[in-house]
């Protein structure tokens, strides 16, 4: 298991790097073009998508190993098996946040979080798999939030 954990760190801190480049990218872009009017806008916000897609789910799996650091025998909140799917979950919820927030929609979140909730509803009875799906939803939602804000700060 080890070695396998090894190749996932660097492959994730190249992503949170990459995500960050694109937060870079996208300031760099408000700045040149501080209207964002014409090209500038979808640039800078397809930058700021990019960067909440790609580290959201390393950010999110670290959160987890920290709720869950020594408990290896047992399911908890940290084990990949318990609500597996998470990833491909988390990614669409990304979207749909980051894109209603930038779309200056806040009630998006309540409609990505109740299609998110009911769809995990069944596997929810697992005490593991409760306390992973809120760990998990929290961390990546507030990246995604803040990948938002900065792409609204640069807007303004």
């Amino acid at each position: 298991m080890k070695p396998a954990l090894g190749r996932r760190r660097p492959r994730a801190a190249a992503t949170v790097t990459i995500a960050a480049l694109n937060l870079v990218a996208a300031g760099a872009v408000a700045w040149r073009a501080p209207a964002l009017d014409g090209w500038a806008a979808p640039v800078s916000s397809g930058l700021i998508l990019l960067a909440s897609l790609g580290a959201g789910g390393p950010v999110a799996a670290a959160v987890l190993r920290l709720a869950d650091p020594g408990r290896p025998d047992q399911k908890g909140p940290a084990d990949p098996q318990v609500l597996h799917g998470g990833a491909w979950v988390g990614v669409l919820e990304r979207i749909a946040i980051t894109s209603a927030l930038l779309a200056r929609w806040p009630e998006g979140i309540a409609v990505a979080l109740a299609v998110k909730g009911l769809g995990r509803y069944p596997e929810l009875r697992v005490p593991a798999a409760a306390e992973r799906f809120i760990i998990g939803t929290f961390a990546s939602i507030l990246w995604a939030c803040g990948c938002a804000g900065v792409g609204l700060l640069l807007r303004s």
